[in-house]
């Protein structure tokens, strides 16, 4: 403002003007100048250089000019302003003196009714607009002074303006004449600029000819190379298209077989995961099973164990000798089941020798076999069957005692046979199979002497290689190649026709016969020789073929097979022969008689008939075998036995031969298994379920055929419904159908026969039965789901079976005719056709109402009957017309949102549910939604399922402080709309964030992050046109003035807000930081610790219960029952009782905290602090006065908080972070070791917090680097100076967090307190060479255990350099700083104390001795005893001192006429017996000073007082006194004496105490 109102000149205008280019200086062109005034070249010259000075002059005056118009302008704004503002000031003036006078008036008024406190309040409220008035007043003064300087300001500019007026003008003309001079120069260019346009215009035109020309041959050229492109296109085309054709035929291929191969492997994907499920649900029943078996055993183990304990047994020897038993019990299973297995190895080796020895004996002769003689193949025949019927072993064993080894090695192998089959052997075999084998002259072959020492079992190998070997050189003598036209023959020598000898059905005792031709295949001449038949077949088969001897190439012979069958059994094996070139056999099948039966059809459909006609079909039973059987046709659900007849005996046969695979489970798991608690057998077992098993089929045989009780069935069997069908024979049965109830019939039926074998066969038939020849076929038209108010259509087909034509009339029920309707209502149907009727179908809303009889309020679904009526036919034919009708109607919930209040920075969320009422699906979408809404998800936009419920989130962000009143449009695919209606109140807050979300990094566990914001207040004025206000909806505008604000947090939250309140002036920014340190939940750790401490509980009890277990095998029985009583109370904690228990500071507790950190596997967390804000100053609120907040002005912080698992874990400590050291004593040190672990995927660079530098704690082994998975040890140490309780924390720092450690820690003081007062230890007077012993004690009253030592000063090791000085008795008493005094001669110390060292626990007393032993007399024995704690620390420094006397009696006082201290004068040690006569008697001086003051009064006495004492002695003698005493001797000196006397005092001991 000084500024301006000070006057400028005109040099000062000149010269401060800017230097600024301007366009009009480039274009003054001394060119212009001298075209515009044509003169001489001298005065053009001068005309020069004049117009460049007047033109740096004019330019700098331009300028200055232009300064003081733009300075005038800035004032004249400013006067204005300042105009307004003094116009405000006397407004506001005159509102605070019409407040003032009305104040009074009030005052007045209140006073008048003596209301003394509206009185005090409006006398301030009058101080208040006083002051504001004053304030006013002074702001109007400074108004004025301002406008009245500004306005003299304005009068300087004006004045200097009109100084430059003139040169305003003459400026004015200069530019003038500068326009001119540019017009005509700008003419001159303009004709320049058209001559070169036309010279470039003929330019062009000539361009253009040429170009012209260039383009017509490029024209030709280009249509020349367009020509052969197009015959090279056609070409192309062609083979691109026949090569195109190829690849596609090659792609399909390739296509077709990747989708057959992807077919398989899908096949293959399902059939494995169909495999896997079955073997999963196997496991899983295996594993439920083994589990169930688990837990059974244990229980009978406890249970067993319970029983010996409560025997007084020991369980655990017990279980011990049980295990060994069990094993052995193995072991022997294992050991004999090995000698089965050798045992059947051996008798299989056995029956193959007798077999061959047998072969030998018939090919030899054949002796007579007596009556009672059984062979081993009977034997062993009867074995099996006597087992297999159920008869006991022991019968057996006595009538036939040699095979008995046999049969107890029998194996599962030759249990498993065909009973049937040996039934039949039994009944055929009833002679010999050698003639003259039973008779009585026959001997058993002897075995040779030379064969007695073979081998019983088995051969060596070279027995078994030298008939190989002989085999291999006759066939190698025999065999030769055929080698024609240098072709080797190789194959088959002859081929056999038929190729398989084959006979079918045969009937045992008859003879078969069949020829076969062998044909020579080879190239040329060949020989074939019978070589035989397999041993199976030699029984049964008889060849007879004569050699033909060579045969040409293609030449045949014939072979006769015969066929004599002994045995109802299939045989299978080879006739052998021999070639030239090698062996070949042909094949040789035999097979009995067999049932082959099967049905032509499973299914016998009739079809539909009319009720009342009849019909039959007709099913075929075939047997394509060669064996008859009896059959009966019956339905499925009846019942028929058709053995009922047969003997129990065979029955039982039978089920044993079906049931034969139980012999094989088991004899294959007897070895296995163990006896049950009962001691029978699983064999037992297995006969018992057998028996019970066999009671079942007897009792099943026993029941009659059973006939259901139903009505009459609709499809039956014919007259043939058994019989016996014989082989290679088939038979018709008919099957009727008789229709009686219109509707669908199925019937099954099954063909039983009387074979066994022969499985039971099943059909089924079916038919329907219709009432009328006319018919709907579709009784019911289902129009599926329907909705309201809309039209939907069907056409309904009417069939007739009738040979006439007919007229139909069709009905619709009266309740629905509003609704339904049938098209045409009449009609006739041709004979054999069919015609078709329209169904109009249109729901209206009355429909319940109208069709309450048909219509489902509660489902919605509407069976409507329809009737078509025939002519001529009194029953109508009907169908009914099924829908199910819904609604269409969309439902929103709720139907009504108020947002509430809203700030212009934030957006609110709310949840809205849209409902389908309908059965169907819809499309629906929110249309027309408002700038300040958006609907998601999708947008608003999708597809509702049937009765389903969507949530939508309709989020609403005010931009500006005002109220919202809208609607949200929800439209349907069908047009139907629904809307919601909205409010809220948009408000603009005073003051604003900087950041309204925070994403904070990954925090590891007990790490910390920080973030910082700013709090804004950005109100600085209340002009409304300049900047939007702060406010509430449409209520008035906040004023400007500091702001506070709060920020409230949740509580138990992790994050930390500093400062959470301040306030904020108008203009300036609060600086906040937030911080976020992730912790585990209290709850969580205390679960973790209970757990942890129930485990360390159970493991006490486990191993309290061992050793109890232990200390109960040396008591007896009675004393264990007796002291088990009390273990049996319980001393379990409640979980609520623990959790009192456990603290942060636990160990449990800690504990828990590190398991949980470690595997912690992170989590996500997202905050919304809101922050409310107050108008004032924090600072101007009383103490208890709380800020007025505004609930609606409120911003919110959005956090995003993620925490990870640390990456440095401690390992040590049980994953504790804090380590405690415990106390340890002042001056002392204590030493941990922390193991840290890596559990990062990555190397980590580590950095440390600094330790407090006058701390007691130390790091002594930093590192920096830690590998991923590695593991450190740090060492740290803690030796407190002082006794305090000191906590720090020690930060280990990378680059993925920080994990901090808890240094706490106890120095403790040694409290050590004395008993004895003054720290000095008088031990009094003790006879010479005698010894007295005092006792004191020492308190520890600190926390921790002392270690202490006891050393006497006349023993340090200072003392031999002390006595190195000159001695004490040299120096003045007052010099004299010596604590050690006399000392004993014999060298021995004069005070001993007891104990010398050891420990002082925690609140305990240490008592201590100390004895006095003089070896002389004297007054001045004195030493200091120090008690040192931790070898280092003096506590206590006690002197003591004691006195020794030669005699009992003593005399104490007088001057001293020697030194305290003895001088190095040794004192000769006098024999006991001669001591008293060198003893004298020692004077003692006593000096007595008397003073006379005045003669005329009586004077005081001089007095001195000596003491007489007797020493108590602790050897006893007649002359010494047991209890010592000392008396006083009085000496009292009066008048005027002044010479010495000498003073004999005795004392005699008259008397004790």
């Amino acid at each position: 403002m000084e500024e301006g109102t000070s006057p400028l000149s005109e040099e000062d205008l000149v010269d401060n003007a800017p230097a600024v280019d301007d366009e009009r200086v480039e274009l003054e062109d001394p060119e212009f100048g001298l075209e515009s005034i044509p003169q001489g070249k001298q005065s053009g010259k001068k005309m020069k250089k004049t117009t460049a000075n007047d033109k740096v002059q004019a330019f700098h005056l331009r300028k200055s000019l232009n300064f003081l118009d733009k300075l005038h302008e800035e004032k004249d704004l400013f006067i204005q302003k300042t105009r307004e503002e003094l116009r405000v000031c006397h407004q506001r003036m005159d509102f605070l003196s019409k407040q003032q006078e009305s104040l009074a008036a009030e005052i007045s008024t209140e006073r008048e009714a003596n209301n003394m406190a509206a009185v005090g309040r409006l006398q301030a409220a009058s101080r208040r607009l006083h002051t504001e008035l004053e304030n006013e007043r002074g702001l109007k003064s400074k108004l004025t002074a301002m406008l009245k300087e500004i306005e003299n300001a304005m009068w300087h500019i004006e004045l200097q303006k009109g100084q430059f007026e003139d040169v305003r003008k003459q400026n004015e003309e200069e530019a003038e004449t500068r326009q001119r001079c540019l017009e005509v120069h700008t003419a001159q260019q303009l004709h320049k600029e058209k001559e070169a346009m036309g010279k470039a215009e003929r330019n062009r035109l000539l361009r253009a000819r040429k170009s012209l020309h260039v383009q017509r041959e490029l024209g030709l050229r280009h249509q020349k190379l367009v020509e052969d492109a197009q015959r090279n296109h056609k070409v192309a085309v062609k083979f691109l298209k026949a090569s195109l054709g190829r690849i596609r035929e090659q792609e399909q291929k390739e296509a077709m077989e990747s989708h057959e191969h992807m077919k398989r492997r899908m096949e293959a994907v399902l059939a494995l995961k169909n495999s896997i499920t079955a073997s999963r649900e196997t496991l899983k029943k295996f594993q439920a099973w083994g589990q169930a078996r688990a837990e059974i055993t244990e229980q009978k183990a406890l249970a067993e164990k319970e029983l010996i304990l409560a025997q007084g047994g020991d369980a655990f020897k017990h279980f011990v000798h049980q295990r060994r038993r069990q094993e052995l019990e193995a072991q022997r299973r294992a050991f004999e089941e090995e000698q089965k297995l050798r045992k059947q190895e051996i008798i299989s080796r056995i029956l193959k020798e007798e077999a061959e020895e047998e072969n030998r004996k018939k090919r030899q002769h054949h002796p007579s076999k007596s009556a009672d003689q059984w062979t081993l193949r009977d034997k062993t025949w009867s074995y099996i069957s006597d087992f297999c019927e159920g008869k006991t072993q022991e019968s057996e064993v006595a009538v036939h005692s040699n095979p008995s080894c046999l049969l107890k090695a029998v194996s599962s192998e030759s249990m498993q046979v065909d009973l049937g089959a040996i039934n039949a052997e039994e009944d055929i075999l009833a002679e010999p199979e050698i003639p003259g084998l039973w008779s009585e002259e026959y001997k058993p072959y002897q075995v040779p002497k030379e064969d007695t020492d073979q081998k019983p079992v088995g051969r060596t190998k070279m027995d078994r290689d030298i008939p190989a070997c002989t085999m291999e050189r006759l066939q190698s003598a025999v065999v030769h190649k055929q080698v024609v036209s240098g072709r080797e023959f190789k194959g088959r020598p002859f081929n056999s026709r038929p190729e398989v000898i084959y006979f079918k059905d045969f009937d045992i005792g008859k003879v078969y016969k069949k020829k076969i031709t062998l044909i020579n295949a080879t190239y040329t001449i060949n020989y074939c020789k019978l070589v035989g038949v397999e041993e199976n077949l030699k029984d049964f088969i008889h060849i007879d073929f004569d050699p033909p001897g060579p045969m040409s190439a293609g030449m045949s012979c014939e072979v006769l097979v015969t066929f004599k069958p002994m045995i109802n059994k299939d045989l299978e094996g080879n006739v052998s022969f021999l070639a030239q070139t090698g062996g070949f056999s042909v094949p040789l099948k035999c097979s009995t008689k067999k049932c082959s039966l099967s049905l032509d059809k499973e299914l016998i459909d009739f079809g539909s008939y009319v009720v009342g006609e009849t019909t039959s079909r007709t099913i075929t039973l075939t047997n394509v075998g060669g064996l008859g059987t009896k059959f009966k046709f019956l339905l499925d659900s009846e019942f028929y036995e058709m053995n009922e007849s047969q003997p129990v005996a065979k029955r039982s046969s039978l089920f044993a031969y079906e049931e034969k695979s139980v012999y094989d489970k088991l004899l294959t798991n007897l070895s296995e298994q163990q006896l049950d608690s009962n001691g029978s057998s699983p064999l037992d077992i297995q006969n018992r379920k057998e028996s019970k098993k066999l009671d079942d089929v007897t009792t099943v045989a026993s029941v009659t055929t059973m006939v259901p009780s139903e009505e009459q069935a609709e499809i039956t069997l014919g007259e043939v419904t058994e019989g016996d069908i014989g082989p290679f024979s088939s038979i018709k049965v008919p099957i009727i159908f008789a229709p009686v109830i219109p509707g669908e019939v199925q019937t099954k039926f099954k063909v039983m026969f009387k074979n066994s074998q022969c499985p039971t066969l099943y059909f089924r038939a079916v038919g329907i039965a219709i009432d009328v020849p006319v018919w709907v076929p579709r009784t019911t038209v289902d129009l599926k789901i329907c909705t309201y108010d809309r039209l939907y259509q069907d056409s309904i087909t009417v069939r007739t079976r009738s040979k006439a034509a007919l007229r139909l009339k069709f009905e619709v029920c009266k309740e629905l005719r509003g609704h339904i309707e049938l098209l045409p209502e009449t009609g006739y149907i041709q004979a054999l056709s069919s015609y078709s009727v329209q169904l109009k179908f249109l729901p209206r809303h009355s429909l319940p109402e109208d069709a309450r009889k048909y219509f489902n309020k509660d489902s919605g679904v509407l069976e409507a009957p329809m009737t078509i009526w025939v002519a001529d036919q009194i029953k109508p034919v009907g169908f009914t017309v099924q829908a199910t009708v819904t609604t269409s109607d969309l439902e929103i919930s709720p139907s009504e949102i108020d947002f509430g209040y809203c700030t212009i920075y934030e957006a609110i969320r709310t949840e809205i549910s849209l409902s389908n009422l309908s059965l169907l699906p819809q499309e629906f979408g929110f249309v027309g939604l408002p700038k300040f809404v958006d609907i998601q998800p999708n947008d608003g936009f999708g597809t509702i399922l049937p009765l389903e419920t969507l949530q939508f989130d309709v989020i609403f962000q005010p931009t500006k402080a005002k109220e919202y009143r809208f609607e949200l449009i929800c439209k349907s695919e069908i047009n139907r709309c629904f809307k919601v209606s909205c409010q809220a109140v948009g408000v603009h807050p005073p003051l604003e964030l900087s950041h309204y979300q925070i994403k904070f990094a990954a925090t590891a566990l007990y790490g910390t992050s920080v973030s910082t914001l700013y709090v804004i207040n950005s109100h600085l004025s209340m002009n409304k046109l300049t900047h939007s206000l702060p406010r509430i909806g449409s209520e008035d505008a906040s004023p400007v003035g500091p702001t506070s604000f709060e920020f409230l947090m949740p509580p138990n939250s992790p994050i930390t807000i500093s400062p959470s309140v301040g306030t904020v002036l108008p203009g300036k920014r609060c600086l906040v930081q937030v911080a976020f340190q992730p912790v585990l939940p209290h709850e969580i750790i205390l679960e973790e610790a209970i757990q942890l401490l129930n485990k360390e509980t159970k493991s006490f009890r486990k191993e309290t219960a061992q050793r109890k277990e232990i200390w109960k095998q040396s008591l007896s029985v009675v004393r264990v029952h007796n002291r088990d009583q009390p273990t049996h109370v319980s001393t379990t904690h409640s979980p609520e009782l623990q959790r009192q228990e456990l603290s942060a500071s636990s160990n449990q507790y800690q504990a828990a905290q590190a398991t949980l950190a470690r595997a912690f596997q992170g989590k996500f967390d997202k905050f919304v602090i809101p922050c409310v804000i107050a108008r004032g100053d924090i600072k101007d609120r009383k103490a208890t006065e709380p800020l007025s907040f505004s609930p609606h002005n409120t911003l919110y912080l959005e956090l995003w908080c993620p925490a990870v698992a640390p990456s440095i874990v401690v390992t040590s400590n049980k994953g504790k972070t804090v380590f405690n050291f415990g106390d340890i004593a002042v001056g002392h040190r204590s030493i941990k070791k922390i193991s840290l672990q890596n559990i990062s995927s990555e190397d980590l660079f580590m950095e440390f917090s600094v330790l407090n530098p006058s701390g007691p704690f130390v790091l002594l082994n930093p590192s920096r680097k830690l590998c991923s998975g590695e593991t450190q040890v740090l060492v740290l140490s803690f030796a407190p100076h002082e006794s305090i309780l000191a906590q720090e924390t020690l930060d280990i720092i990378t680059k993925r967090g920080t994990l901090t450690l808890t240094l706490t820690g106890t120095g403790v003081a040694s409290m050590i307190t004395c008993s004895i007062q003054g720290n000095v230890l008088n031990m009094g007077y003790v006879l010479a060479r005698e010894s007295v012993s005092v006792n004191f004690k020492l308190y520890n009253e600190s926390s921790l255990p002392v270690k202490f030592w006891m050393q006497l000063e006349s023993l340090s090791a200072k003392r031999a350099e002390a006595q190195q000085q000159v001695p004490r008795f040299l120096t003045s008493p007052e010099q004299r700083t010596e604590v050690v005094g006399t000392q004993n001669y014999n060298g021995q110390s004069v005070f001993s104390v007891v104990p010398v060292e050891g420990f002082m626990f925690p609140g305990k007393a240490q008592e201590f001795t100390v004895t006095f032993s003089p070896d002389h007399e004297s007054l001045f024995f004195s030493d200091q005893l120090q008690v040192v704690l931790f070898e280092k620390k003096l506590s206590h420094q006690i002197l003591l001192k004691g006195a020794a006397r030669e005699h009992m009696m003593f005399v104490e006082g007088g001057d001293p006429l020697d030194v305290p201290v003895e001088s190095l004068t040794v004192i000769p040690a006098f024999d006991p017996e001669h001591k008293e006569e060198a003893e004298k008697l020692k004077p003692i001086l006593v000096t007595l000073n008397y003073i006379q003051f005045d003669t005329d009064m009586p004077n005081i006495p001089a007095t001195r007082e000596l003491q007489v004492g007797c020493i108590r002695t602790t050897q006893p003698s007649p002359r010494k006194p047991d209890h010592p005493f000392m008396v006083s001797a009085l000496l009292q000196l009066r008048g005027d004496i002044k010479e010495t006397y000498k003073v004999i005092f005795v004392a005699h001991v008259v008397a004790g105490l």
